[in-house]
């Protein structure tokens, strides 16, 4: 577990700019936010939203947040932190569990908060994306 995990909250400065993101997420279409923040081995942070677009090939926060990492110059993933637009958990989908893995390793924490910053979930990689293939 990590120092986050035994408080079971997100730092509240990192929420801050998690809730800055989903609320600045473009989504006409679902009318479902997100955003994610990806902490690189490096410690930098990297946030994103979600945005839509009409032809259905919309950009997830994660994948946002690790092009924002990748372009900073950062290739691996510390952790991973996922703000749905409600009391229910959102973690990664299937694509963004395969990104994380290109970045990232098995006992990579993935962490989904609410609003509050209260963990809902945390999931090593492995549990979400078992025998995931490719990568480094």
């Amino acid at each position: 577990m990590t120092e986050h995990d035994a408080r079971n909250r997100i730092p509240a400065e990192w929420l801050v700019k998690l809730r800055a993101a989903r609320d600045r997420a473009h989504v006409p279409y679902s009318r479902h936010p997100v955003a994610a923040l990806v902490v690189g081995a490096d410690g930098a942070i990297h946030c994103a939203c979600n945005v839509e677009t009409a032809h259905f090939k919309s950009v997830c926060a994660e994948a946002g947040a690790i092009s924002a990492m990748v372009s900073a110059g950062e290739k691996r993933i510390r952790e991973v932190w996922i703000l749905g637009p409600g009391p229910n958990p959102c973690p990664p989908c299937g694509d963004c569990r395969q990104r994380i893995h290109e970045f990232a390793d098995g006992q990579t924490r993935i962490h989904v908060v609410d609003t509050d910053g209260r963990i809902l979930k945390s999931h090593a990689l492995s549990e979400l994306l078992p025998e995931a293939f490719g990568g480094p």
